[in-house]
């Protein structure tokens, strides 16, 4: 599904952000991400969308060789891969329907899809009594509900989620990684960078730890032990 191979990304003449990656994520795997700020853990989430380009090395998502992949092919990609962030990247005078339905009419979807798909995904993540509330009158966990709603929208194979639960107390991070590991169950790979050691260590999923742009280790049903 997912492949990098002698991976470096270095920015300017001396500023390496990654070393040498080789990594292999499974179909349907679900992979801890984790590291100090400052590791790396984002720039390999923008490379995999495409939206850096690697230095050196392979980075191939399943027929996609994202190494020479084309701009114009770029948004085709992305509809492979949904991504969740830590600040929600809410539209603030947008209904709950509406964000999610965004992210279907800037695609080019029909109208007729639109409706049918978003309060199918609304109810994956328990929102579909809320679609036609505003941001601001949810809190950050309903928030980042509706982010990960509008990662799915596309029915993407993989989700590259990037400290989700970073802006969240210990009630909403527990509630939204239960989320994506119900997505996972459904057979989505899933890609999560995080500070959490508690939730790391709970899951007991596959754990890549990441240092000064390095993997320094990859274990089965890992810890966070940094």
């Amino acid at each position: 599904m997912i492949n990098l191979q002698g991976v470096t990304k270095i920015y300017g003449r001396n500023v390496v952000a990654l070393r040498d990656l080789n990594i292999h994520i499974k179909p349907a795997e679900f992979v801890f991400l984790v590291g100090q700020s400052g590791t790396g853990k984002t720039t390999l989430a923008k490379l995999l969308i495409a939206e850096e380009r690697p230095t050196k090395g392979s980075i191939k998502i399943g027929d996609w060789d994202i190494t020479k992949i084309k701009m114009s092919d770029v948004p085709y990609l992305r509809r492979q891969i949904g991504m969740i962030f830590q600040d929600f990247k809410l539209l603030p005078k947008k209904t709950v329907y509406e964000n999610v339905a965004f992210a279907l009419e800037v695609a080019g979807e029909q109208p007729g899809r639109i409706v049918k798909v978003v309060p199918q995904v609304l109810d994956i993540v328990g929102l579909g009594a809320k679609m036609t509330r505003y941001p601001f009158q949810l809190s950050g966990g309903e928030q980042q509900r509706v982010a990960i709603a509008r990662s799915l929208v596309h029915r993407p194979k993989i989700i590259i989620a990037d400290e989700p639960t970073g802006n969240l107390d210990s009630i909403n991070t527990v509630e939204i990684i239960e989320i994506i590991k119900k997505i996972n169950e459904f057979g989505t790979t899933i890609l999560l960078a995080t500070h959490n050691r508690e939730i790391v260590n709970h899951l007991r999923k596959r754990v890549v730890t990441l240092r000064d742009g390095q993997i320094v280790s990859d274990e089965e049903e890992g810890k966070y032990r940094l």
